[in-house]
């Protein structure tokens, strides 16, 4: 079975941090001020973010409002697995990625490269942004999670923290053009955990760890 540690992160530290992208920088603080003052955007549980060093947010997925409450919240730069509907939804988001540093991701198989690209990043100290369930969820509730966030949280062995965001859904449910409704907006970060395969075949052990943080997402959720 999958268990948490205390042990140090299985990533050997690389030699320089990577540098924070410039239009992350110049978005984030204006964005937070705007969900603050039109959407009351409320942060519960910031404390359990690592204040320092490599780790992964895994959260609750509705819509493109989840990663931008996730961007604003978190004050580290954030690198968001991203899927090709997202990263090519119109012509400008391919260089919108780019530019805040997203990593590509396919979900019709395993993706060695993204999985690459996400390691390097926490080898860097950075941190990964993920959304277990992988497609949005149509219903406004959790979904159960693609082994792809167990695969990258043994592999990694950094903290994995586990969010819950509230009020996107309905935000834009039913909305046309995507413009949300005026809607209080929240997230609340929960106590980081780091998961080892403890003798458990791959495959076994990817899914008890992918369990093991949605049940840490349920339990941050209404």
């Amino acid at each position: 079975m999958a268990r948490t540690t205390a042990l140090e992160a299985k990533l050997a530290p690389a030699a320089s941090a990577l540098p924070e992208p410039f239009l992350y920088r110049l978005l984030r603080s204006p964005v937070r001020r705007l969900l603050e003052r039109f959407f009351d955007l409320r942060i519960e549980g910031a404390a359990h973010l690592p204040a320092h060093g490599p780790f992964i947010v895994a959260a609750n997925h509705h819509n493109y409002l989840d990663g931008i409450v996730l961007g604003v919240s978190v004050p580290q730069p954030l690198a968001f697995l991203v899927m090709p509907r997202v990263w090519r939804a119109t012509p400008l988001h391919p260089l919108f990625h780019r530019n805040i540093g997203s990593i590509p991701l396919n979900l019709s198989g395993p993706d060695t490269e993204a999985l690459r690209r996400a390691l390097l990043v926490l080898r860097h100290g950075g941190a990964i942004a993920i959304f277990p369930e992988g497609p949005y969820s149509v219903n406004g509730r959790l979904e159960a999670g693609l082994p792809g966030v167990g695969l990258l949280a043994l592999r990694s062995g950094v903290p994995v923290v586990p969010a819950g965001i509230h009020g996107t859904y309905a935000a834009l449910v039913g909305r046309r053009a995507y413009v949300p409704r005026r809607h209080p907006l929240a997230v609340r970060f929960g106590p980081p955990r780091r998961l080892v395969a403890n003798g458990a075949s791959a495959r076994v052990a990817r899914a008890e760890a992918t369990q093991r943080i949605m049940d840490d997402i349920a339990a941050l959720l209404p």
